[in-house]
């Protein structure tokens, strides 16, 4: 198997032109590293011909110190001492005072490739004003690592446009964080002045594991590929009472609650055959998120294949399932003083929740995505940078 270059590496190797001379900032966090654990900001502070001036951080923060949801202030590095601003406190877009002084933007981050997995959004924010302010956009490409040749869900519909889903796009896309840039660029009509920096030898139909890169976490919630895998079907439960394992060392393979009947749960779930999973009864007490302290119930979701694995199918299965069977306990999160439903948000519509709530079956439900995955097929495809 050829060996996969990042764009970090192809930046610093054959491309160093895009920088040389400029007043750069950098959008990364800890994720941001060469195939040999370098820092993309050790790599760009310490070149002599690299002028970085300035660093920014998503959620989790530049080293991943805070938890999912928690807001991130500004501060010093550290090991730098440049400036380290924020995008996930005060503001998600760099502010005017946060860009002066610089003439271009550089994003290195890994994606997970699922639409609301904040750092895509993080990255249009900064295009945005990248546009605004007339600064160059670089973005320093790397793999998706649940593959570039399956995609799954539904599109978002602009009415639930959030800061986990603000194009429509589907669920999972199938892109690379450089191929989406182009996409929001062009299809989206950012505009931005965008260079990305493209992989050599990388495959659609690789995994990460197959790339031969070390798994670096991107959140605290996604320790391992496999739970990245299944969080692309079982993060809806995030807009729902029910655990997703967030506070225990399975985050996204446990699920449940301290109503849940473990057994119960499992028998259902296995009873519909879902490809590529086995479901395992389980106790599990969370020490932080949901039900913290709690002594929970539910079921251990186990990976079987991969390459099976569905993830819408499988979270409208489990939520049909959870409200059927704890109907007088389960509860779909609102928030706001409006009262919101995160659901929609993650769906990127309010359709499911409401067809959930009228008992329709998941097969009735996603009767219409297939045509939305065609369509989408077809306009990212001019976008696409690898075979």
């Amino acid at each position: 198997m050829a060996k996969v270059k990042l764009g970090i590496e192809a930046l610093l190797s054959e491309k160093l032109d895009l920088i040389k001379g400029r007043k750069v900032g950098l959008i990364t966090n800890y994720t941001g590293m060469n195939s040999e654990f370098v820092s993309t900001v050790e790599l760009l502070y310490k070149h002599p011909e690299v002028d970085l001036r300035a660093l920014f951080g998503p959620e989790h923060g530049i080293r991943g110190e805070a938890q999912a949801g928690e807001k991130v202030t500004s501060y010093t590095d550290s090991e730098t001492g440049l400036p380290v601003y924020s995008l996930y406190g005060k503001t998600k877009k760099p502010t005017d005072e946060m860009l002066e002084g610089l003439d271009t933007l550089i994003f290195d981050i890994q994606d997970v490739g699922v639409r609301f997995y904040t750092f895509i959004n993080t990255m249009s924010y900064a295009m945005e004003k990248a546009k605004e302010l007339g600064l160059k956009f670089i973005v320093l490409d790397r793999p998706n690592p649940i593959r570039g040749d399956i995609v799954d869900g539904n599109i978002l519909d602009l009415d639930f446009r959030s800061f986990v889903g603000i194009y429509p796009i589907l669920t999972r896309h199938g892109m690379t964080i450089g191929e989406l840039a182009l996409l929001f660029n062009d299809a989206f009509k950012i505009g931005a002045d965008l260079s990305v920096v493209s992989m050599d030898g990388w495959k659609r139909s690789m995994w990460y594991d197959e790339t031969k890169f070390a798994w670096i976490a991107p959140s605290l919630g996604l320790p391992t590929l496999d739970s990245t895998v299944l969080y692309t079907g079982l993060c809806f439960l995030e807009g729902t009472n029910v655990s997703e394992g967030r506070g225990t060392t399975l985050p996204f393979q446990v699920i449940g609650a301290p109503w849940v009947k473990g057994k119960e749960l499992a028998d259902e779930l296995n009873s519909l055959g879902l490809a590529g999973i086995y479901f395992r009864p389980t106790y599990f007490k969370p020490l932080t998120s949901k039900h913290q302290g709690q002594l929970c119930q539910g079921v251990q979701i186990h990976l079987l294949n991969k390459n099976q694995f569905i993830g819408s199918c499988v979270g409208l299965n489990i939520l049909a399932i959870l409200k059927r069977l704890y109907s007088d306990d389960f509860q779909w999160y609102t928030f706001g003083e409006e009262k919101r439903y995160f659901i929609d948000l993650l769906w990127g519509t309010d359709q499911v929740r409401k067809e959930l709530d009228e008992g329709l079956d998941v097969e009735s439900i996603q009767s219409d995505w297939k045509e939305e995955i065609n369509q989408f097929q077809v306009m990212c495809q001019k976008y696409l940078l690898y075979e």
